[in-house]
């Protein structure tokens, strides 16, 4: 799995990078059929620092998305990364009631 980090108008730490890259190989035990993994991080406004964090995640015939805003990155990236653990269980549930 490709993850592809984009941190729009300043540069993300080392210690950031890591955490996303924790928080997304846990999608891994859902679905280990992800092809890649692009998040985006970016500020909402400079002024009220509301950091912005999109995650868009391929699978094979489909690709699922997640936008979250928060005070911090690592909030906005960890409730993210649950809402797409959720759109991943209702896919494989929707799976399983069709092979049936």
């Amino acid at each position: 799995m490709n993850i592809i980090i984009t941190a729009r108008k300043f540069k993300a730490r080392e210690t950031l990078k890591d955490h996303i890259k924790d928080e997304v190989k846990t999608l891994l035990k859902i679905n280990d059929n992800i092809i890649s993994t692009e998040v985006i991080l970016s500020f909402q406004n400079s002024h009220d620092s509301i950091k912005k964090t999109e995650i868009t995640l391929r699978i094979p015939g489909q690709t699922l998305v997640a936008t979250e805003e928060s005070d911090e990155f690592t909030k906005s990236v960890s409730t993210a990364v649950a809402k797409l653990l959720r759109q991943l269980k209702t896919l494989k549930s929707k799976r399983k009631s069709r092979a049936k």
